[in-house]
């Protein structure tokens, strides 16, 4: 084996143009694969991190206007959810899991010589994971079924909220004023501020006796289960506008009347349109990498016609075909193997210094208290693709190899020896 690795190098070193020329298009062929996965791999991961922010199973729905008239009723009518509604859909809705209603008021909120008008959400325990909040174990607590039961006037803050009323202070256990009624603060929501700005949240039924006594609210938001495509999704919408039109008195063919958002579908269909994107992305990069092979295919083409000669006077004292077959796919794999990593290394490099100039620009804008929408987040590449693209590069040697070398074990040495 020594042997035959001495004997493969010191060829490769007798034509290094043609081995560099032709290892370059291996090495162009799995940089272009990686930085193509790595492109897809970001754009995939900004979108993700938008829809990580909530839970992407959830469904919206908010009351409207009536816009035809139905049973009797006239249009213009406008309609709102009661309590009722929710405990409906909590139990009627088969796929329906964590559900919460909300109430949203504008309120002055005030501690010491520190104010500030912010929005108060009125929610219920559910809120905190359809809407992924953040509170640390040392933040203390989000609502639970108890405040709700008993009404509790307490409050978490948004971080930013705490940050402006306390200073240096720690709100927890603190009593800041909601409008004129004193409320206890219980947590700190560290998550990132979303479009429309820094909110508060008190307990739902707190909200309704406080800031909203008719006990009417407009908006409903519920996670489901079970719903994997477009169709279902579709479908479920349909069976939701029909029971929600019976339960309020509206046409279900009335628009305007219910308005549904279903997360879920738009999550499904991005995830179907990132799947054409990362099989076109990979088609086109294993096309390139093809070419590479190709070219090497075609230069041990040449190798073996230059070297007949020398392949029929190994024939005539007794080489094998097998051991023929053996150096010729070898030094196709080595020539693919070795210049394959270096384009490796330099896609992988190249993701990840893209990555890095990211990360430093992203940390740069930290001050900021904007909402920013993700586009193209973490665009490198994964160990699972780096295994991938090295059994490609092993395969595509033997593949390049395999061909020239039955040819030129099928050369009789009586032949071959007369081969100039």
């Amino acid at each position: 084996m020594t042997d035959q690795l001495h004997e493969i190098l010191g060829t490769l070193k007798k034509n290094k143009m043609r081995t560099t020329l032709t290892g370059l298009s291996v090495s162009w062929g799995i940089f272009i694969l990686i930085v193509l996965l790595g492109a897809g791999n970001g754009l995939r991961n900004g979108v993700m991190q938008n829809f990580s922010s909530r839970a992407v199973n959830r469904i919206n729905l908010w009351s409207g206007t009536t816009s035809m008239p139905h049973k009797g009723l006239k249009s213009e009518r406008n309609l709102h959810f009661t309590e009722s509604e929710v405990n409906m859909i909590r139990s009627e809705v088969e796929e329906s899991r964590l559900i919460t209603a909300r109430i949203n008021t504008s309120q002055t909120i005030s501690y010491g010589n520190e104010y500030g008008s912010y929005q108060v959400r009125g929610v219920m325990p559910n809120y905190f994971d359809i809407e992924n909040l953040i509170i640390a174990p040392e933040d203390g607590r989000f609502i639970n079924q108890l405040d709700i039961k008993e009404s509790n006037k307490v409050i978490v803050l948004d971080k930013k909220v705490a940050d402006l009323l306390f200073k240096d202070e720690s709100p927890l256990g603190k009593q800041v004023k909601v409008g004129q009624i004193m409320f206890k603060v219980v947590g700190i929501n560290s998550k990132k501020e979303q479009w429309g700005g820094s909110n508060t949240y008190i307990p739902f039924s707190t909200a309704q006796t406080i800031f909203n006594p008719n006990r009417k609210f407009y908006q409903i938001t519920f996670t489901v289960d079970g719903l994997v495509t477009k169709e279902e999704n579709d479908r479920f919408n349909e069976s939701l506008r029909t029971l929600m039109g019976q339960r309020l008195n509206f046409n279900p063919e009335d628009q305007q009347a219910l308005w549904i958002y279903n997360a879920q579908s738009d999550y499904v269909e991005t995830m179907k349109i990132f799947s054409v994107i990362t099989f076109i992305v990979a088609l086109i990069g294993i096309l390139t990498l093809i070419a590479g092979i190709v070219s090497v295919s075609n230069i041990m083409l040449v190798s073996v016609k230059e070297r007949t000669r020398e392949i029929g006077i190994r024939k005539a004292i007794g080489a094998t075909p097998v051991s023929i077959l053996k150096t010729i796919i070898l030094e196709s794999i080595i020539i693919t193997t070795v210049f394959g990593y270096i384009g490796l290394m330099m896609g992988i490099g190249l993701t990840e210094m893209v990555n890095f100039f990211m990360e430093q620009a992203a940390a740069a804008q930290a001050v900021s208290d904007e909402p920013q929408m993700s586009i193209f987040t973490n665009p490198t590449v994964d160990v699972g693709y780096a295994l991938f693209a090295t059994i490609i590069l092993i395969i595509s040697g033997v593949i390049a190899g395999y061909l020239p070398a039955r040819k030129a074990v099928k050369v009789k040495p009586i032949e071959a020896m007369r081969q100039e």
